[in-house]
């Protein structure tokens, strides 16, 4: 009847109040576990995500599904939204090795977090400038960002929020952070697009194809053709103009099919969710365990390739515990240092009109 009664009221509140989060236990542990020590409450894989968008949502999932991370605290402000989402997560935790989820909505279980990935962020509306949502964006950061410090002083700051090589700009202003700790997810998904659109056009698997999209992960992106090779082989070295506006075999329209990718996905279904999700674990597994893999991510570049302020843009990184451990040094051609400099113009004149 206790049970009937505590259900009956759930199911005519309007949002699960927070004292009714847990189920209050009808056996009292101590008559089924006996504690020996108190387990420490810090963690080594803590990983908090800040929006449960459909974002936010997919990327947890991802983390569950792929062992990444065993503890995962879900912050968001629409509470009735982050309890439901943190409720259906929970229950299917039997089936990803028992690991831990909660939620909050005031930062504090987000405490000593290792990653915090940022997903939060308001949508662009109708006829809006890209500017106009940049400062809406950023202004929501002001909000976020000091209590992700606040909590979490030694975390990485994973940033997902488009767009996102400026609002990684923001986030390391806001932050006060040192460089290595504040990255944003970049062009890591534009290269899986691309390495994706290569492996479908010559017949072969993605892991067989490799090349990098670089710079603003927007429209002024860069592919890096020059270095561009399928099992080993080069393609330029069959192909000198691959690429390049002189290729016969037209290979540049599969970098403008990943610059419009998104798009597509969006017109298709109305966002996307899933790809950014697991380019976002793929950057979050390669901080927790430092398998070595190389990341095109959302760096500040300054002192490379001629660029002369903070500027975020993708480049190609090694990461570890600590964030962004190195920058891989790529020979870039005449034509894609000209264009990587055209993001550097695009991406410094929106920083320029930010109001921090």
């Amino acid at each position: 009847m206790i049970l009937l009664n505590h259900l009956f009221k759930l199911q005519h509140h309007s949002i699960i109040p927070k004292r009714h989060y847990k189920f209050p236990p009808l056996i009292s542990r101590d008559r089924v576990v006996k504690e020996v020590h108190t387990p420490e409450s810090i963690t080594h894989d803590k990983i908090s995500i800040i929006g449960l968008g459909q974002v936010g949502v997919a990327t947890a999932f991802t983390l569950l599904n792929q062992n990444i991370s065993k503890n995962i605290v879900l912050v968001d402000s629409d509470e009735r939204r982050l309890y439901g989402e943190t409720l259906d997560l929970q229950q299917g935790t039997k089936y990803v090795r028992n690991s831990k989820v909660e939620a909050c909505t005031d930062y504090s279980k987000t405490d000593n977090s290792k990653i915090c990935i940022v997903t939060a962020g308001a949508r662009q509306k109708p006829d809006e400038s890209r500017l106009s949502l940049v400062q809406r964006n950023t202004d929501i950061m002001k909000i976020v960002l000091p209590k992700v410090v606040k909590y979490s002083p030694k975390a990485v700051i994973l940033m997902v929020t488009n767009p996102v090589d400026v609002l990684t700009y923001v986030a390391w202003k806001i932050s006060g952070f040192p460089t290595n700790q504040v990255i944003g997810s970049g062009t890591n998904l534009d290269s899986s697009r691309f390495r994706f659109l290569l492996s479908e056009k010559l017949g072969v698997s993605t892991t067989c194809c490799h090349g990098f999209i670089i710079g603003e992960h927007g429209d002024s992106s860069v592919a890096l053709w020059s270095s561009v090779d399928v099992a080993g082989v080069r393609l330029r070295d069959i192909n000198p103009a691959a690429g390049t506006d002189k290729d016969p075999e037209n290979w540049k329209v599969l970098h403008e099919k990943v610059i419009n990718s998104a798009y597509e996905v969006i017109k298709l279904k109305g966002s996307t969710c899933w790809a950014v999700a697991l380019s976002a674990a793929s950057i979050a597994l390669s901080i927790l365990r430092n398998p070595e893999d190389i990341h095109p991510i959302s760096i500040n570049s300054k002192g490379l390739y001629g660029i002369q302020d903070d500027i975020f843009l993708s480049l190609p990184c090694l990461l570890d515990t600590e964030g962004l451990s190195k920058i891989m040094k790529k020979n870039l051609d005449d034509d894609e240092i000209e264009k990587l400099q055209g993001s550097v113009r695009i991406l410094g004149e929106i920083q320029s009109g930010l109001r921090l």
